[in-house]
């Protein structure tokens, strides 16, 4: 149990049948084998009552494929079918088709069928599809119909396996470790994955559709497992395939070369873990370490090795150790072929502070030290409360203290899933645990720590993730979003301040900028609220890569993953929410009743209050170096950790229609620079100061040359166009108000018994010269539906100098600032025009309308 075999067979193995619901069961034996069966398949005919099929794993990776027609009371040998591949321990379930009587399909590397019973076997056309087969569903009413689920993921074919569809929106992808580059602007991660090779991509774009799977690539095939990036060159990948197989790939070129290192004359055969360690210096980039059942280092990125250490494992013999109570012979259902050595090294760590100082961890339940750089090794103390035989799941060196590291210890194997993270501070001669309050049933995968913070780390576990503020003394769960499943493997992006996760089937997850938990403590707390200082902000128009945001016009099949949010991140603290008359008045009420006391309502007086008052709010103030307001935005106000995106824009300042900006509306670009932001609150209308100001750079992602307007000229002239939108919009509402206006007027008139026909003239006059000025801002709708050429208007000239503005930061041309002049003299003159028909011409027609006693309209005066 505490050595990696696997035993896929033992005395209670069986195919067992219950008649009653599950009460009660009784073992079928009549045809089957005598042999202790390894894994059994099983499936039922849908066109048969006692028809029943089963893939029977036997020893030696022997089997075969039985038919029962009783209902399993007794049973017939087939074929000799077995799941060849990697073997009946990752393949045996069968599917019976609902179409066809004794069609059966048996999942495996390649998916085959019989249509016999059993008799014969042929393969499932699966060209262009993904191997390793473990799931079919059928269509209830198409015979040719297939969903199949493999280690590909999900495929759908509507003829039998000559062609298939894949479902390419689904983040299924399965990551063992992860790793992280350093490259400018956007940081790349890397993984290896569950027999989908190892998968490199960035960790955000600078377009709208967010990440895509064309953003990925792969580096190199077979299993993914533990790859690194050259810290000071992202162009040096290191990958590796089963067994640890190392490759150093080039970036540039996608050439791959296999490094791992290979016996020389009379040395043995390495022991290599399936998914062992590679190690990149933190003293030298250039220097690696990897590990069989001794470790090697290379100074010359893996072009060369030097072995350093002896054997550090156990070195047993795992066929020799006690399965279930006893030693099994050769013939027993052993199934070790796809699965790892055993007695190898399958962590490394080295100190950040002392490049002698090494660490090794192994499968077989040792931790061995080295002070010199591999020249000589110790054996570490056990950590208490763990048997001799253990598999090491991780190891750090702590990055403050050069005699402190930790350990991660894994007793799955052996039926124990505590969570077991170990510390120690004098180099490994004693442990102390560090699990604090996981919970139980938590196998912790990984352990990171911060490079900030000494007691600020983070675990990997096979239900989350969690962090500790204080060394591991009380844990926290990660929560917003992160899905209850195993986390392989952390990394820290030190200049991001990421933390990336690799799930094991959901894919990554990136917790953007944790700084702000390295300032929390009991103190801050106490406040009343607390404002973290963003990561820089990039300042860039995301492009448009297939036209439209996120998903485009490519349909819900098209794969996307947001992008961080666009801009500055604020993250914030409110120890309480923000209060009104209506959510206290509620919470007492809430808190009387739970006493059983009486809870009356408060007086008509106290609810129009609460109705009355003006609702509360959050307000995060963004402000340029001069002072100057350039963005409020309102925040949650509810008590808790909170995060909010500014979008590195002006407020919009055009008028409101109806209470509402336009869909899409937004201000110009703020510059790039420095900024503070502040939070208060707002209550009843009052406004008071929260936290803050912090500060925030904002940056310029893309250098253009000096052929472009600098950034300042550019906020300066959007900001310019702005005001004069404004203007645009202010004449635009005027001019619907008043045509509103006069229409009302006609109406009134029309409902004048005895009144001046003249007066009606005048206001069809007003009316027309309002519509002359509508079509000088907007055009002629009419004209436009057919198409024809018109007289430009102000929204036209607008359109395109905006449309200029808007999705460049080049700079207005000299055309689209000379149909900026053009567009400004037009609204100079409409505007003109309006002027004396809303200040002179209207009024003067309501004077009359007062002296005729014509029934009120709007505008005038209320006597």
């Amino acid at each position: 149990r505490d050595v990696a075999v696997l035993m896929d067979g033992g005395p209670e193995s069986g195919i067992h049948k219950s008649t009653d619901g599950g009460r009660t069961w009784r073992q079928l034996k009549t045809g089957l084998p005598g042999e202790y069966m390894g894994k059994i398949g099983l499936a039922l005919s849908p066109q048969k009552a006692g028809v029943m099929y089963a893939a029977i794993e036997l020893g030696a990776r022997t089997g075969g494929f039985w038919r029962s027609t009783d209902g399993g009371e007794s049973w017939e040998k087939r074929s000799d079918k077995i799941a060849g591949g990697t073997g009946p321990h990752y393949y045996t379930e069968i599917f019976a088709s609902p179409h066809a009587f004794d069609l059966v399909f048996y999942m495996e590397v390649r998916m085959s069928y019989t249509d016999d019973g059993g008799k014969t076997f042929q393969l499932v056309g699966e060209e262009h599809k993904h191997v390793d087969n473990h799931a079919l569903a059928f269509s209830a009413t198409d015979p040719d119909y297939l969903l199949a689920g493999c280690d590909g993921g999900i495929y759908e074919s509507w003829d039998r396996g000559k062609n298939w569809k894949f479902a390419a929106n689904l983040p299924l992808t399965q990551f063992y470790k992860v790793a992280v580059d350093y490259d400018e602007p956007f940081y790349h991660i890397i993984g290896g994955t569950q027999d989908n090779n190892t998968q490199y991509g960035p960790v955000r774009t600078d377009h709208v559709h967010g990440l895509r799977n064309a953003d990925w690539r792969v580096t190199l095939f077979g299993d993914g497992h533990q790859p690194a990036i050259d810290p000071t060159d992202p162009d040096v990948i290191y990958s590796s395939w089963q067994q640890s197989h190392f490759w150093r790939v080039d970036r540039v070129t996608g050439e791959g070369l296999p490094i791992r290192p290979e016996p020389l004359e009379g040395q043995p055969e390495g022991r290599w873990n399936w998914d062992g360690p590679i190690l990149i210096s933190h003293h030298d980039p250039a220097r690696l370490y990897v590990a069989s059942q001794q470790v090697w280092r290379s100074d010359d990125r893996g072009d060369s090795w030097t072995v350093i250490s002896g054997d550090l494992t156990r070195d047993e013999d795992r066929l020799l150790k006690p399965v279930m109570g006893r030693v099994w012979g050769i013939d027993a259902p052993w199934d070790l072929l796809a699965m790892s050595m055993y007695g190898t090294i399958t962590n490394l760590a080295e100190s950040p502070l002392d490049e002698k100082l090494l660490y090794a961890g192994t499968d077989d339940g040792l931790i061995q030290v080295s002070e010199d750089g591999g020249a000589t090794w110790r054996e570490a103390g056990k950590p208490s409360g763990l048997p001799d035989h253990f598999y090491v799941n991780d190891l750090k060196a702590d990055r403050f203290d050069r005699n402190t590291v930790y350990a991660v210890i894994d007793l799955h194997k052996s039926g124990d899933f505590r969570p077991l993270i170990f510390k120690s501070t004098n180099a490994g001669k004693s442990w102390k645990s560090i699990s604090g309050d996981l919970p139980e049933r938590h196998i912790v995968w990984r352990l990171v720590q911060d490079p900030i913070q000494a007691n600020l780390m983070f675990a990997g576990t096979e239900f989350g993730i969690f962090v500790t503020l204080d060394g591991g003394d009380s844990w926290l769960k990660l929560q917003g979003g992160v899905p209850n499943i195993p986390f392989r493997d952390l990394a820290i992006q030190e200049r991001e301040n990421d933390l990336v996760g690799a799930s094991f089937g959901r894919g990554f997850y990136v917790l953007d900028d944790y700084s702000p938990l390295r300032e929390i403590s009991e103190a801050a707390l106490a406040e009343p609220a607390q404002l973290f200082a963003p990561r820089r902000a990039w300042w860039y128009l995301q492009r448009q890569v297939l036209g439209g945001s996120e998903k485009a016009a490519q349909g819900a099949a098209f794969f996307t993953a947001p992008n961080p949010p666009f801009g500055a991140v604020f993250t914030y603290i409110l120890r309480d929410s923000v209060q009104t008359a209506l959510s206290i008045r509620q919470a007492s009420e809430k808190a009387l009743a739970a006493e059983g006391e009486d809870t009356p309502y408060p007086g008509w007086d106290e609810l129009r209050w609460e109705e009355l008052e003006d609702a509360a709010a959050v307000v995060l103030t963004v402000r340029n170096s001069d002072g100057v307001v350039v963005r409020q935005l309102n925040a949650p106000s509810s008590a808790g950790l909170h995060r909010l995106a500014w979008d590195l824009r002006h407020a919009d300042l055009r008028p409101e229609t109806d209470g509402k900006l336009d869909a899409g509306s937004r201000g110009p670009l703020a510059a790039p620079g420095t900024y503070t932001a502040s939070l208060s609150k707002r209550v009843d209308g009052v406004t008071s100061a929260l936290a803050g100001p912090v500060t925030v750079e904002v940056e310029r992602l893309h250098k253009r040359g000096s052929d472009s307007l600098a950034p300042a000229a550019l906020e300066s002239f959007q900001l310019e166009l702005a005001a004069f939108s404004d203007r645009v919009s202010t004449v635009n509402v005027a001019l619907n108000d008043n045509r509103v206006r006069v229409d009302r007027i006609k109406a009134a008139l029309q409902r004048t018994i005895d009144g001046d026909p003249g007066l009606y003239t005048t206001a069809v006059d007003l009316e027309k010269r309002l519509e002359q000025l509508v079509e000088g801002m907007r055009g002629n709708p009419r004209r436009s539906r057919y198409n024809d050429a018109e007289p430009v208007s102000v929204a036209y000239r607008l359109g395109v100098v905006q449309s200029g503005a808007s999705r460049s930061t080049y700079g207005p041309t000299a055309m689209h600032r000379e149909q900026y002049d053009l567009a400004a003299a037009q609204l100079e003159s409409i505007q003109a025009d309006l002027e004396v028909i809303l200040n002179e011409e209207l009024p003067s027609l309501e004077l009359l309308l007062d002296i005729a006693g014509v029934p009120w309209t709007m505008g005038r005066d209320m006597r």
